[in-house]
């Protein structure tokens, strides 16, 4: 095992482009795939936000099979992540909803369906909240609303997932278990469902040796887990309470390990107004790899009123 990988090894080849594009004062990696934008068409872009310990390519099914549905899409890799840059500050959720209404405006759009998996569907839901201005639909993977983190954790994390988040406040503990690759299959098979092969758990370890991309990856769990107690956490929760005006997907795991289903629900049936909930069987917390023709067949299905602004 090498001691570190670079930003290549993010770049993995297949029926899409790698582009590089700067929002936030940053740059950031963007897999997209899917018809180039034509003179008049305003339809949204369709964005995609990978979860933890992973980068784009979690969504690799998802890229090549909207793409054959006509919707163009992109991949991106969040700050800290993957091939983008790997700032010292900027792993709030706050921050890094700019980074993704950037990235939108980076690629030739006005609007975006952000489309989230466990950590990124956190950021899809605070997307719609934050920067409304963008936001076109949520599709939610594996992730309640924002505001359940923040009920009492016995009634919705499971205690895989508790024990994860306390793991995560161990100063660089996390950090050198990423590196050396057991802390990576220990956080993916947490998740429940059927296990990941192990070409595919060897590409994720790969690129988190990426140079300070297991901290900076670890950094944004980390301050999702101290929200309450700080002053931008506190601005944070209260904008979540605003009702969600656009058309929301939210999708569960039977057999994810993380999230108790019974309560997954709660809040974004709550607080959207045109809110859809689905149950993927046989499936765990990592859906886009879990179940891809599913999770696929369940997008299409619903970007096509969406993407029409129906």
């Amino acid at each position: 095992m090498s001691d570190a990988s670079d930003y290549t090894s993010a770049l993995v080849d297949g029926p899409w482009r790698h582009e590089f594009v700067p929002a936030n004062g940053s740059r950031f990696h963007v897999a997209t795939a899917g018809p180039d934008r034509t003179h008049g068409d305003d339809r949204p872009l369709v964005l995609l936000l990978h979860g933890y310990p992973q980068f784009w390519w979690t969504w690799r099914h998802q890229l090549a099979g909207l793409a054959d549905s006509g919707v163009r899409v992109a991949a991106m890799d969040l700050r800290g992540t993957g091939a983008s840059d790997k700032p010292p500050t900027g792993y709030d959720v706050p921050t890094r909803t700019r980074d993704v209404a950037g990235v939108v405006r980076s690629l030739g759009h006005e609007h975006a369906v952000v489309v989230g998996c466990g950590t990124g569907g956190i950021l899809a839901w605070a997307t719609a909240a934050l920067q409304p201005g963008i936001t076109a639909g949520v599709a939610a993977l594996s992730a309640p609303h924002p505001l359940r983190l923040h009920v009492p954790p016995r009634r919705l994390l499971t205690p895989a997932a508790r024990r994860l988040l306390a793991l995560t406040l161990i100063p660089s503990w996390p950090e050198r278990r990423l590196v050396d690759g057991r802390g990576v299959d220990a956080v993916l098979a947490a998740g429940g469902g059927p296990a990941l092969p192990e070409d595919v758990l060897a590409r994720y370890r790969d690129v988190l040796r990426i140079p300070f991309a297991a901290h900076s990856s670890t950094e944004s769990v980390r301050w999702l887990t101290r929200t309450s107690v700080r002053p931008d956490g506190r601005r944070y929760l209260a904008a979540l309470r605003r009702p969600v005006d656009v058309p929301v997907l939210q999708l569960h795991g039977a057999e994810d390990a993380f999230w108790r289903p019974e309560s997954a629900d709660v809040d974004g049936a709550a607080l959207a107004r045109r809110f859809r909930f689905e149950v993927v069987p046989d499936a765990g917390h990592l859906l886009p790899e879990q179940a891809p023709r599913q999770v696929t067949e369940l997008l299409t299905d619903w970007l096509k009123p969406v993407l029409a602004g129906e």
